[in-house]
């Protein structure tokens, strides 16, 4: 029978694989699909060896306390790919895990392609010589990354459109005009995006509703938020009093449609207000030992947020560990909501996101079932 292995560590890979999933199901539809994934891979029929929710973690320190874990997860599935014959695997970013997978995929024979493509670029650029030799096919899903990775020996690279412009292609191109500056003084909505996992809501969300008392003491201000359905709801009660509208996580396009302006975790979600042209300020706030390990082993000093990566220059202020406080967030938002020159820009540079990350009309999906179709001809 044929099988694939899918392992989307993470919410974010989730997402990545629900703009392919349904391609890959009708180009080999008597195919299963198993592996890591949430509710809404499981929903696409999907077999659930782990869900999500207790294979993600957060920073380096997190990881270090689920090493066993993620240990028994890599035997396992290890033992699961030869007792189903499995030939293809398909791995979603979550790099650390993945590409130890995928050493140990390849010595099986296994076909493995890789979406989304390691942040080599960024530090560990020896990954690329690891991804040559390892993988069936690499994916790739920002700018310049592709040449990137060619450059450096990676000879099966495939450019190909950002998931979240496949996810939200027809949202984006039906969005109205941004609204005029003039509208932002009568009332400011503003979009709290404090992450999809416990550690950020719980790290960042206090600031971020602190950041916005401030602001309503000299500016009419509607404060949205977006629960991640991962989040202990604990976190968020608190702080009700100070929202007026909550939308959940499979909401988020409505949410940007709805929003001015954003205080958001980094992540994927950048490139997302992003692509819906909403101004944002970027907080990232990591455990002591993980800014340790970042300042001592890692040499990247450019940008972290996707939105910035892809634009290639500082579209949204980012604010890092010390630097992610009321004051930081209250004086980044006050220069766009308060400068009608400011915020216009920051519309300007935002309307071209969609043509930097809509590349190509290549479908994964479909490359992906031929391989899954070609692999089990062999």
């Amino acid at each position: 029978m044929k099988n694939c292995l899918i392992i989307a560590g993470e919410k974010s890979g989730e997402e990545h694989a629900l703009s392919f999933i349904q391609s890959l199901k009708e180009t080999s539809p008597d195919c299963r699909f198993w592996g890591v994934g949430g509710d809404e891979l499981q929903e696409e029929g999907m077999e659930l060896i782990y869900h999500l929710k207790d294979f993600s973690s957060w920073g380096v320190s997190e990881v270090i306390g689920k090493i066993p874990f993620y240990f028994n997860a890599l035997k396992n599935i290890e033992s699961l790919v030869e007792e189903r014959n499995c030939k293809v695997a398909i791995l979603i970013d979550f790099q650390d895990f993945n590409l130890r997978l995928a050493k140990r995929l390849k010595k099986k024979g296994v076909n493995v392609l890789y979406y989304v493509a390691p942040q080599a670029w960024a530090w560990k650029a020896y990954r690329a010589e690891v991804l040559e030799k390892t993988v069936h096919s690499l994916f790739t899903i920002i700018p310049f990354e592709k040449k990137w990775f060619e450059d450096r020996g990676v000879t099966r690279v495939k450019s190909i459109s950002h998931p979240l412009w496949l996810n939200y292609e027809k949202d984006v191109k039906d969005l109205p005009e941004a609204k005029s500056f003039k509208d932002l003084e009568k009332c400011t909505n503003v979009l709290l995006l404090p992450g999809s996992r416990s550690y950020e809501v719980k790290s960042l969300l206090p600031d971020f509703i602190e950041s916005i008392k401030e602001l309503r003491k000299n500016h009419k201000i509607s404060v949205g938020l977006v629960a991640s359905g991962n989040i202990n709801k604990d976190f968020i009660n608190p702080y009700k009093d100070d929202i007026d509208c909550i939308w959940d996580n499979e909401q988020l396009s409505s949410a940007l449609k709805w929003a001015d302006c954003s205080l958001a975790a980094s992540g994927t979600v950048t490139l997302a207000t992003a692509l819906f042209n909403v101004p944002t300020i970027v907080a990232y706030k990591g455990s002591l030992l993980n800014e340790f390990i970042f300042k001592t082993f890692l040499s990247y000093d450019g940008f972290i947020s996707l939105a910035n990566i892809v634009h290639e220059e500082e579209v949204f202020p980012e604010l890092l560990q010390e630097r992610v406080s009321s004051f930081n967030l209250v004086k980044e938002l006050s220069n766009i909501i308060d400068s009608e020159e400011v915020y216009n820009s920051k519309i300007t540079t935002l309307k071209k996101t969609a043509a930097l990350i809509s590349g190509g009309e290549f479908d994964a999906g479909l490359y992906m079932g031929k391989v899954i179709e070609d692999s089990y001809r062999e």
